[in-house]
């Protein structure tokens, strides 16, 4: 059965969740993507904004992979940039060419819009290497380091 990559509307919260599962599982963190889940109103909010992409790759109706990425507009510039935050494909659904299809899609979307680039972040274990392979093979490579600031501690009356 062939994959179709759908882009999720606010009519899709059903597949939204789904989506979360397949992250959950394939990143080996289900309390993440599925202990909390929004309410249908919040994915609906969501999928109706004009800053998050959903697709989903579907087999029939199952969710196979996807990726949720967030449309950055600049200030320098009038243009935007996509950060693909997450993209993930189900262990038996791997090696087929999905998630470079779900890349092709959100770069249709990306010039929609007028983004410039689209960026992406991977881990340099090993669990990431078909992941840094695809990303290569798809775009230039820069070495950066990331950080993660914590807001837990701000103070919220200066």
């Amino acid at each position: 059965m062939p994959v179709e990559i759908r882009q999720l509307t606010p009519n899709d919260c059903g597949l939204m969740i789904a989506l979360s599962t397949c992250f959950g599982e394939a990143f080996k963190d289900m309390p993440t993507y599925t202990g909390k889940r929004p309410s249908a109103d919040y994915l609906k909010a969501l999928l109706s904004g004009d800053s998050f992409i959903a697709l989903a790759a579907l087999e029939g109706m199952d969710v196979v992979g996807g990726l949720a990425a967030y449309e950055l507009k600049k200030f320098e510039q009038e243009r935007s940039e996509i950060y693909i935050y997450d993209l993930a494909v189900s262990s038996e659904h791997r090696r087929k060419g999905i998630a470079t299809a779900l890349i092709e899609k959100l770069k249709l979307i990306a010039a929609d819009r007028g983004a410039y680039v689209i960026f992406v972040q991977a881990d340099t274990g090993i669990e990431d290497e078909p992941a840094i392979a695809l990303y290569t093979k798809l775009g230039l490579r820069e070495e950066v380091l990331h950080f993660d600031i914590s807001v837990e501690s701000c103070d919220k009356t200066a």
